[in-house]
């Protein structure tokens, strides 16, 4: 998984969504915790990538 840090926008849903794999630093831009989040629902997960606005994060299977 990764994130587009110069796309996002800061809005917060991916965080507000699953705040153990995502967070945002001080300018509130998007902080990938967990690039290959072990256990993580994966609905969450979804959910996270279909609430970003800006499109900013991938989630890509192996």
């Amino acid at each position: 998984m990764s994130a587009d840090r110069d796309v996002c926008i800061g809005a917060g849903n991916c965080v507000m969504t699953l705040g153990s794999v995502f967070d945002q630093d001080d300018d509130g831009v998007v902080v990938v915790l967990q690039p290959q989040p072990d256990g993580v629902d994966p609905e969450l997960l979804q959910r996270a990538v279909v609430m970003c606005p800006a499109g900013a994060i991938t989630v890509t299977t192996t």
